[in-house]
């Protein structure tokens, strides 16, 4: 049986994801009572998973430097009394060939960051507590000098789901730099499980506990969910508002802040179209598999977000699981309609909520690792080949991306 706590974050996870509470997979946390081992399964005492991330298929080597950012103009949403907001950003970049060798690779996750990842998750039946998180590293060297020759470079942002760590996409947002462009991945704090600062200072998510106070109320949670989603938003406002002066000196003179797109997982979709209809500067989003309503799908269309209700006037891709289009999705089907500007929708079959995250990549490395049963595997991340999946998403998004910011006829001002 699962936890409470389990309960709840499935619960406010999928209200914000492409599935409703009522049908929210029980999610396992390092705090839930030990499984009986499965045959194959590793013993306790165990020495942790160890994994590796997919090489970028892009012909850039890369670099990436964490940025803290502090937007003095609002209080934090979440923490009552504190005045200001702030937050962690990674960018990565091409980096200048044969250089990197003098920088290391960075971290999947911080070990802090790594920890709260353990211990609160959306992996279904996973013991994440027994993967060894912050032992994983990108394809990224940290520091490295940026790639002068080829650019300015397009400049992507990328929001992941709700409790997800901005590093829970790098299979995406790594081949995509890789590709010629500089990608912001944002963490949004109290909203990820864990966000680690300067200092090794972590700060963990509110939103199990701001779920548990709604006591089921459907109005309640429906604000609680605006006001993920107005949070978000308001991120990814601030973090375009700060890139012009918080890049380090050498990115700022390779970044195209003229060419802006921007994507994200679940919520973090959600929250990359919505940004899009409240801000002129992204020309270009993709949402993979996020829907745009703030309560089940079947209820009042008044529910809807304003980007489904509006449209928008720019390119948008919008990428699903298997049974996620415009059909099946009737938020999708608005923003559609609604729409003046050129959209394709993709639906992989398949494939599963996380299928858009990290998980496609490392997932059947610790199902095997770890003995763990091919339906925790096939609730997780469906029953698409994980190669075909990776190299599914990567294409549509680079394609996506490079006729909407590259190509000059696409990419003119409306």
């Amino acid at each position: 049986m699962p936890t409470r706590r389990a309960t709840l974050l499935a619960a406010v996870t999928a209200a914000l994801a492409a599935a409703t509470p009522a049908h929210a997979a029980e999610r396992r946390t390092s705090s839930d009572p030990p499984r009986s081992a499965t045959p194959g399964s590793r013993e306790p005492d165990a020495k942790p998973v160890r994994l590796t991330l997919p090489a970028p298929g892009g012909p850039f080597v890369l670099g990436t430097v964490s940025l803290r950012l502090v937007d003095t103009s609002r209080p934090d949403p979440w923490v009552p009394g504190r005045p200001y907001r702030e937050l962690m950003v990674d960018v990565r970049y091409p980096a200048r060939p044969g250089a990197t060798r003098a920088y290391p690779r960075a971290p999947h996750m911080r070990s802090g960051a790594a920890a709260g990842f353990a211990a609160l998750n959306n992996l279904t039946k996973v013991p994440a507590d027994k993967v060894d998180w912050a032992a994983t590293l990108t394809h990224a060297h940290e520091g490295a000098p940026a790639d002068l020759r080829r650019g300015p470079y397009p400049v992507v942002l990328y929001s992941p789901g709700v409790l997800d760590p901005r590093t829970f996409g790098t299979t995406l947002t790594d081949d995509l730099a890789s590709r010629g462009y500089l990608v912001v991945t944002v963490d949004h704090t109290y909203d990820a499980t864990a966000v680690e600062f300067p200092g090794d200072r972590v700060e963990r998510t509110v939103l199990p506990a701001r779920f548990e106070a709604t006591g089921g109320d459907e109005e309640l949670i429906r604000a609680l969910l605006e006001r993920t989603v107005r949070a978000r938003v308001a991120d990814l406002r601030f973090v375009l508002d700060a890139l012009p002066t918080a890049l380090p000196k050498e990115l700022h003179h390779v970044a195209d802040l003229s060419r802006t797109g921007i994507f994200g997982h679940s919520a973090g979709g959600f929250a990359a179209l919505q940004t899009m209809h409240d801000d002129r500067r992204p020309r270009a989003g993709a949402n993979l598999d996020g829907v745009l309503a703030y309560v089940q799908e079947d209820s009042d269309p008044g529910h809807y977000s304003t980007v489904a209700r509006d449209g928008l006037d720019r390119p948008f891709l919008l990428m699903g699981k298997d049974g996620n289009d415009l059909a099946t999705v009737p938020s999708w089907a608005a923003l559609a309609r609604h729409s003046s500007a050129w959209h394709r929708c993709v639906t992989l079959p398949g494939s599963a909520h996380g299928t858009y995250t990290d998980a496609e990549a490392v997932l059947p490395h610790i199902a095997r690792a770890l003995g763990l049963p091919r339906d925790v595997v096939t609730a997780n991340i469906g029953t698409i080949s994980p190669a075909r999946a990776i190299a599914t998403q990567r294409d549509h998004l680079a394609a996506f991306f490079e006729r909407s910011l590259r190509d000059p006829v696409s990419r003119a001002a409306p």
